[in-house]
């Protein structure tokens, strides 16, 4: 039992050792004015820096700006690589692996070794690496730096060590996979051409191998040479001058003909026995015109010429349109036999690839599928129906679909929600998709054993709400709702509404879910909420809908006539909400001259409508402008079943709504809240300054709201969208760096912030940032809890407003909810961010709640339904508890731990002084309470509940834009996520045991699979069809027959082979044994398989002798007329 025992004198408050970068804390900024009774709390902290390990766990979503797609037909792994150095591996759903460049450099390539756990990748910064795919974790092997040369292409053979390597310059290198060494034997693009040829021929866009001959590689330049040159003889074998650009070639298996895509959207078939010119020469999208030419085409990028045994050909290729339509769609053309079949795609194709049966290229290759990389989806089409059906993706891939808005993290959810949610939302999924197997279907993974029910849920700019089913570290689409659908669709040149509906008017700006009671919140860019209640009933129903009016300037005087049928605003003088609480209708129930033009921007539906079972919508609120201006967005909003309220605040003010009854019970300024207990003594207005009319900025295209360009960071209580007064000074400040726009930020609340400050100018607008509901005590003399709502503000303060609800169910549908003056006024630096409640052993208090009742079910007359709840009350289980609980504030600057009723200030902790927090939340990690931080700097930290001992600090990320800020949220279990790109999710976890779990939670990538067995050509095509003679690659390529390369050309990287494999693979005694283990191991399958292979063999041999005795047996005595 550690105890800690803290004397306040009302002066001064010591703070504990201050996290690492951070200075130590001074005088409290929230020091209480009247010295409390020493008092002493017993907490056992099992917290320790040890629990605390910050890594990244699993990343889900569409890779980002993809550039490069490879695929391993045996393992049945497939590969992505993307702009920014990333590398996604996915197998069976489960199988999802991210790897990432340290150079950050982009994927140009990717090639697999084939069956052999390794995956090939060239970057754009002529780096090859080598990933060790058998660990699940991937960690680099080797890395190959070219100094002189820039990487365009690259071909591995099946079953080579030696990777062919083409330059800009039009060299082919060749690299030891093994050792990653350059070999000696260099194909220069001087000797691959014609002496008498004068210009360049271009980068090498094309490396194959011939089917026919392995001792035969098949090099396309860019110009349009084409040349096969002879390995053995060190010479070419023919040479093409085609007069169009050349972009990809692709072997028939048998290895007598190939074909080129070129940029004149050609197709060409060249035949080995007559080079001079092509076979045939194809237009597949090529008109002839009138004057007897044909049309210009698109470049065809890629092609593929894929065999199969009872059909004809399938030849795939992209692009290849004609220029005549513009706005056309990227196109995936079939060619199979005489049927061309044209398939449309949402996206421009980055690469496309064909799934073949086999590995081998010199058989015939039986197409079955086709993955089709675009730039923001990934299909995969269906070859073997005449309808080309695309398969249902199992991978998260569409969570960008709408660009992502906001993002909610649910663990140790109730274990009956996921089922449901997903037994509902597999209703509504699309049907047409091929009924085979998902073809990518590599890897291993099981259920590991630490897990538990987990949710994330999304927000879009379309006003879409996405549930996942985020259990075992994998991401499982449960459910969908459109928010839209609340309102009317808006017709185009309706009065001013339509003038303020902007780009998104229905984008989710924040949400609040209690799963326990399954009621859902949804607040609009449109300073929108929507409430929603569960059901598995469909149910005809009409949406209620209330209008609010938030205004908080002094200006705007309210006349006595407006004042009685207005509730929002007190009379002159009266500064407690109390003198709200008795009314019960809307505040605003009419249009008045004053606010004729203050109409909101959607309009609700107003009729009986069909909802579907799931999410059902209760309630619409909607803020109106000001003077014709559109309402300031929604900053903070808290739900409570229990209470049944909803409240929510903006920069003007707060209010509460009684989502029971309908109603509106509380609407003032936030000055008003604070009554006699104002903290500060504000100065008098200025005279108004023009007032530019806000429409334009305020509803600004939501580009601007999910942009990833240079914006100032911006905390939770600010508007998304409000990013300046004008457009100059907008862009002013996107021009900005993330630091300096931090800086600046930091500059302009310097006044509000500073502990010293006794005054303030009433300009600056106070806003409400973080909302809490829950059992507490509203004043100091409170013996007993009561129903409070914690109100924080952009200014430091946090507010208790005590409630008074009707606990009789009859009553509290037709009683009012009553609000006592504020009695608790707490003072911190930067804004509020969070608030949360412990009990005196510190125990995390949960928020009272109401156990769900699906309200559209067939209700019994004998027992009709009640609402049960179930409240935490501090002081109802133990008698340590009567001594009151412990409220934790945790701000931009700082975090404090106050004891209530008294309001001391026990302990305080400087969070950061040179960066602000952007995220904070109480989260239960090991059986214990921890307060974790997410700063602007990058920072996240851990700090001990109550004392606030600093536990971790980590720089995490070296660099913050919007859209993580906008979406970093922490959860319990030590959990947290972020939105890393525009289409990807990223989890972390800071939890020394989930750390150590990962491993056994992560999917296994390689799993032993034997090589398919080359088919049998028969005997007659293997003696005439030549490939008598086997190519030795390592007498060529070896060091004793090649010699060495220049050390200048390229320079060998180690690389950090992980925790598992080759730790030191690239030396030392322990990397050569495990190096030779491998290699025995691989030796002793290959042996295996050849002693396999002389077995088929001896056993045919035998039956051959044993019919070549019966036939001379047979035979022996007949005279040779007799034949």
């Amino acid at each position: 039992m550690r105890k800690f025992r803290k004397v306040l004198d009302g002066l001064t408050t010591s703070s504990p050792a201050s996290t690492l970068g951070s200075p130590s804390c001074g005088s409290g900024a929230g020091t209480p004015t009247a010295a409390p009774t020493p008092k002493e709390i017993d907490v056992q902290e099992t917290l320790q820096s040890e629990n605390f390990q910050l890594c990244k766990t699993v990343r889900h979503g569409f890779p980002n700006q993809p550039t490069a797609l490879a695929f391993d037909p045996v393992q049945k792994l497939l590969a992505i690589g993307s702009r920014s150095g990333g590398v996604r591996i996915l197998g069976r759903p489960g199988v999802d692996c991210y790897c990432q460049h340290d150079s950050g450099a982009a994927v140009l390539q990717l090639q697999f070794l084939i069956n052999e756990g390794a995956l090939v990748t060239a970057c754009a910064d002529d780096t090859l690496h080598l990933w060790n795919l058998r660990q699940r974790r991937p960690a680099i092997l080797h890395s190959l730096k070219f100094n002189r040369e820039r990487i365009t292409f690259c071909h591995l053979p099946f079953q080579s060590k030696w990777l062919y390597v083409g330059t800009e310059r039009g060299n082919t290198h060749i690299v030891n996979i093994e050792s990653f060494i350059l070999s000696g034997y260099v194909i220069m693009w001087n000797k691959a051409i014609e002496l008498a040829t004068k210009t360049h021929p271009g980068p090498v866009v094309h490396l194959s191998d011939s089917p026919k001959d392995e001792g035969k590689l098949l090099i396309g330049f860019e110009s349009g040479t084409i040349v096969q040159w002879d390995l053995r003889g060190k010479k070419a074998d023919f040479r093409i001058y085609y007069d169009e650009a050349i972009h990809s070639a692709s072997w028939h298996h048998e290895g007598k003909q190939f074909m080129c895509s070129h940029s004149d959207g050609s197709l060409t078939l060249w035949n080995l026995r007559n080079t001079t010119k092509p076979f045939q020469v194809t237009f597949p999208h090529g008109k002839i015109q009138k004057d007897g030419r044909k049309e210009s085409c698109k470049p065809i990028l890629k092609v593929e010429y894929k065999t199969t045994r009872n059909s004809e050909p399938f030849v795939i290729f992209s692009g290849g349109l004609s220029y005549d339509k513009a706005g056309r769609r990227p196109t995936l053309t079939i060619m199979h036999g005489k049927a061309i079949t044209v398939l449309e795609m949402d996206y421009p194709i980055v690469e496309f690839m064909a799934l073949c049966e086999t590995p081998y290229i010199n058989e015939v290759q039986e197409p079955y599928a086709v993955v089709v990389l675009l730039e923001k989806d990934l299909i995969v089409v269906d070859l073997t129906q005449n309808s080309f059906p695309i398969f249902e993706n199992p991978y998260p891939m569409d969570i960008h679909e709408s660009p992502v808005t906001c993002t909610a993290y649910f663990a140790d959810c109730p274990p009956d929600i996921i089922p449901i949610l997903y037994s509902i939302g597999a209703k509504h999924k699309k049907t047409g998709y091929s009924h085979k197997e998902w073809p990518i279907s590599g890897g291993t993974w099981t259920l590991g054993s630490h897990t538990y029910p987990e949710i994330i849920i999304t927000g879009h700019a379309d006003g879409t709400i996405k549930f996942w089913d985020a259990s075992a570290i994998t991401l499982q689409m449960l459910y969908k709702m459109k928010t839209s659908k609340v309102f009317e669709k808006p017709k185009p040149g309706e009065g001013r509404a339509a003038e303020l509906v902007e780009e998104d008017p229905f984008a989710v700006q924040m949400v609040s879910w209690c799963p326990q009671s399954r009621m859902f919140c949804v607040v609009g860019i449109s300073a929108h909420i929507i409430l929603y209640h569960f059901s598995k009933y469909e149910a005809n129903t009409q949406i209620e809908s209330l209008e609010v009016r938030l205004q908080c300037e002094s200006e705007d005087v309210i006349s006595p006539s407006e004042n009685e049928n207005d509730p929002c605003f007190s009379e002159s003088g009266s500064h407690s909400p109390q003198a709200h609480h008795q009314q019960s209708v809307s505040p605003v129930s009419g249009t008045t001259e004053g606010n004729k033009h203050s109409i909101p921007c959607l309009k609700v539906k107003d009729r009986m409508v069909r909802v579907p079972p799931g999410y059902q919508a209760e309630l619409v609120i909607q803020l109106q402008g000001i003077d014709g201006e559109p309402p300031q967005q929604i900053t903070s909003l808290d739900i409570n079943s229990a209470y049944g309220l909803l409240a929510f605040g903006n920069c003007n003010g707060l209010a509460v709504v009684d989502y029971l009854q309908k109603t509106v019970l509380l609407c003032m300024s936030t000055l008003d809240l604070y009554g006699a207990a104002d903290p500060y003594q504000r100065l008098t207005r200025s005279p108004r300054r023009h007032r530019q009319s806000t429409s334009e900025f305020c509803m600004r295209g939501l580009s601007n709201f999910y942009s990833d360009s240079k914006k100032r960071i911006r905390t939770s209580y600010q508007s998304l969208t409000e990013l300046s007064d004008n457009q100059q000074s907008f862009d002013m400040e996107r021009s900005k760096s993330p630091t300096s726009a931090a800086e600046s930020r930091e500059n302009s609340f310097s006044r509000s912030r500073s502990s010293s400050v006794s005054s303030i100018d009433r300009d600056t607008k106070e806003a409400v940032t973080t909302l809490q509901f829950g059992e507490s005590y509203g004043r100091k003399s409170d013996a007993l809890t009561t129903p409070c709502l914690w109100v924080g503000t952009s200014l430091g303060i946090a507010l208790v407003i005590p409630m008074s609800i009707p606990t009789d169910q009859e009553e509290r549908m037709e009683e009012p909810v009553t609000f006592g003056p504020s009695g608790a006024v707490l003072m911190l630096k930067g804004s509020v961010l969070h608030l949360s409640f412990l009990d005196c052993s510190g125990t995390l208090i949960q928020s009272p709640y109401e156990v769900w009742r699906d309200i559209n079910a067939a209700e019994d007359p004998d027992r009709p339904r009640k609402r049960k709840l179930v409240h935490f009350s501090p002081s109802s289980s133990q008698e340590t508890y009567a001594d009151g609980h412990l409220a934790v504030v945790c701000s931009e600057k700082q975090a404090k731990v106050f004891l209530m009723p008294s309001q001391s200030c026990l302990f305080v902790h400087n969070i950061t002084e040179s960066s602000f927090v952007l995220r904070a939340d109480v989260v239960s990690v090991c059986n214990s309470v921890c307060l974790a931080c997410f700063c602007a700097n990058g920072h996240v930290m851990t700090l001990s509940l109550p004392s606030l001992r600093p536990l971790m600090d980590v720089n995490y990320l070296p660099l913050t834009d919007m859209r993580i800020a906008r979406t970093f949220c922490f959860t319990n279990g030590g959990q947290a996520l972020y939105l890393s790109s525009p289409t990807e999710i990223q989890r972390i976890t800071y939890s020394q045991e989930m750390c150590d779990n990962l491993q056994d939670m992560l999917g296994e990538l390689f799993i032993p699979i034997e090589t398919p067995e080359v088919q049998n050509r028969g005997f007659l095509k293997g003696f005439f069809g030549g490939n008598a003679t086997t190519f030795d690659r390592e007498e060529l390529f070896g060091e004793a027959s090649a010699g060495k390369a220049s050390r200048s050309l390229a320079q060998h990287i180690p690389g950090q082979a992980g925790m598992e494999g080759m730790k030191v693979a690239a030396g030392g005694v322990v990397g050569e044994l495990a190096r030779a283990r491998i290699a025995l191991d691989e030796r002793g399958q290959r042996l295996g398989e050849l002693e396999e292979r002389t077995a088929l063999m001896m056993t045919s041999a035998e039956s051959f002798s044993k019919h070549a005795h019966e036939l001379m047996l047979k035979c022996k005595d007949k005279k040779w007329y007799q034949f």
